[in-house]
């Protein structure tokens, strides 16, 4: 009997549930500091007797290189910065150079105009972010505060859309002067010439629509830290490794955007590579056109009389000439950009965890030289952007007959 009142009593204690408050811990002699300093030693504990991890990104991206793209790294601030406050001058001048009445007659200064407005965006937008992520925040300091993951996600979406605008102008650049020199008098060039606003605005709807993945891969998340007690709130931007959607905007990103625009301009470089070559060896072939018995012994008798190469297609070579460096430029600047978004792309999570950061602002830096130095360009291979630019800064009456014959022969020229 003693027995089962026992096991009734035992049974009744079982079942019965304490309330765990502070009156029980005071009970035990307890508080809620003891209980935490417990949890602590404990997670301590358990790390230390963890297992330690082999890491499957070990040995990835390791040697001298990266080393100096590191040193580069800690100044990439002060040099970003020059570059785009000289860029953006450069841009505005090219600007008002290009939407004179002289220049605006023809459909590639337009495009190289609209050119000029998307890189000036870009930099204007560069410069605030520069000079608060690399120059006034410290090296190792990062801001975790709402406002400035917003700003991150922001500029990340901003400068990308123009960004793409800018490859898009590039190719439409590039296939309107293939259209001019390859089928002058086609329907395909007397299309884009009625067509040409239309051409050039193509590029202002459809990069939005491009990146439109970005959009839904990249998010501001809020984190804690779990080491503290109390700890504030962390924002930055998060983006899930392991989504198919994350890899699907790498493969647009790099292949769509970036590797595909850059074939076509390897192939139309090349053409009008070729075309120059066959100028020159005209050029060559009528240098001694004053000579008249020596031309015609190179012709095989069939002519007595040469004549000077027309200033037409003097001028046609050289705009093309200043189309193949723009071309080379841009290839410089977005082939590597697409390489490594490629291989992001392929081996995942250890390359561009390892490998493509410390490259982020060399490929930044690229991108703005690429930006900014459409002005020297013009300046130093077209002598119709010097003379509109001397007659609009230095002297109002400069060169009027000169800039009367240069836009007579803009007209006759495509």
């Amino acid at each position: 009997m003693m027995q089962e009142t026992g096991n009734q009593m035992g049974q009744t204690h079982m079942h019965q549930r304490v309330p765990f408050n502070d009156t029980v811990l005071k009970d035990y002699h307890l508080t809620s500091t003891d209980i935490e300093k417990f949890v602590k030693l404990w997670q301590e504990y358990q790390m230390k007797n963890m297992t330690p991890q082999v890491d499957e990104c070990q040995g990835y991206c390791q040697g001298e290189i990266y080393n100096w793209l590191r040193a580069y790294n800690s100044i990439h601030g002060y040099v970003s910065l020059m570059i785009c406050i000289f860029g953006t001058i450069a841009n505005i001048l090219n600007i008002m150079v290009l939407t004179r009445k002289e220049m605006a007659k023809t459909p590639i200064n337009n495009i190289l105009k609209w050119l000029a407005v998307a890189d000036m965006f870009v930099m204007l937008e560069y410069i605030p972010y520069t000079s608060y992520q690399y120059i006034y925040m410290g090296p190792g300091e990062k801001d975790l505060s709402y406002t400035w993951a917003v700003c991150l996600l922001v500029h990340m979406h901003f400068t990308q859309i123009l960004h793409t605008i800018s490859i898009g102008l590039t190719v439409t650049l590039a296939v309107w002067r293939y259209v001019a020199i390859r089928h002058p008098n086609g329907g395909c060039a007397n299309f884009l010439l009625a067509h040409s606003r239309e051409a050039i605005l193509l590029p202002f709807i459809l990069s939005p629509i491009l990146c439109l993945p970005t959009y839904f891969v990249f998010q501001v998340r809020e984190t804690y830290d779990v080491d503290k007690v109390n700890s504030e709130a962390m924002y930055h931007v998060y983006f899930d490794k392991d989504s198919v959607l994350y890899r699907f905007n790498f493969w647009i990103h790099s292949v769509l955007i970036k590797l595909l625009p850059c074939g076509i301009l390897i192939v139309i470089s090349a053409v009008l590579m070729h075309v120059l070559c066959e100028a020159s060896r005209r050029r060559l072939k009528l240098r001694d056109y004053n000579n008249p018995a020596k031309y015609a012994i190179q012709l095989n008798l069939n002519e007595t009389k040469s004549k000077k190469p027309p200033r037409c297609d003097r001028r046609n070579d050289r705009t093309t000439l200043l189309l193949v460096a723009v071309l080379v430029l841009f290839l410089i600047t977005e082939f590597p950009q697409g390489l490594l978004g490629l291989l992001s792309g392929v081996m995942e999570k250890c390359f561009f965890a390892h490998c493509y950061p410390p490259f982020g602002e060399l490929m930044d830096l690229l991108a703005l030289i690429n930006a900014a130095v459409g002005f020297v360009l013009y300046g130093l291979m077209s002598k119709q952007f010097r003379t509109t630019f001397r007659s609009l800064f230095m002297k109002r009456h400069f060169g009027s007959t000169e800039m009367t014959r240069l836009t007579r022969v803009t007209t006759t020229c495509v």
